[in-house]
């Protein structure tokens, strides 16, 4: 059986890896070869994608990181949970739910965000 707070803070670390080599790895780490990602404003698929949004979200919001918020959930394959953005020891700006399917090998294989509330 699968640790959710270990698959959700995986996922976690590679959002907030701010070097291109550590963010690589963190996503390799955290999804499967044929991971996805699919939420209101974006999209990816592969480690190639994955990295390259992560980047995209980093440039797009410069100084904050993410933090798990509340306790993640798995049942069977499925995992949810709920994340905060904000910077560095202040509030945050951001809060969402994100749920995920996790592939034999503990890394996620799809990834569905939901914000939900704050920046957009």
């Amino acid at each position: 059986m699968f640790e959710p707070h270990a698959i959700a803070a995986a996922y976690l670390a590679a959002w907030n890896a701010r070097d291109p080599a550590e963010r690589r790895l963190a996503v390799a780490q955290a999804w499967s070869n044929d991971g996805s990602y699919l939420d209101p404003m974006m999209e990816a698929e592969g480690h190639a994608g994955l990295d390259a949004m992560i980047a995209a979200a980093q440039a797009q919001f410069p100084g904050l990181s993410f933090t798990l918020h509340g306790r993640p959930e798995l049942h069977h394959n499925r995992i949810r949970f709920s994340w905060a953005l904000a910077p560095e020891n202040s509030a945050p700006v951001a809060f969402g739910t994100d749920f995920g399917i996790v592939a034999e090998d503990g890394r996620l294989q799809a990834v569905t965000g939901f914000l939900d509330q704050g920046a957009a």
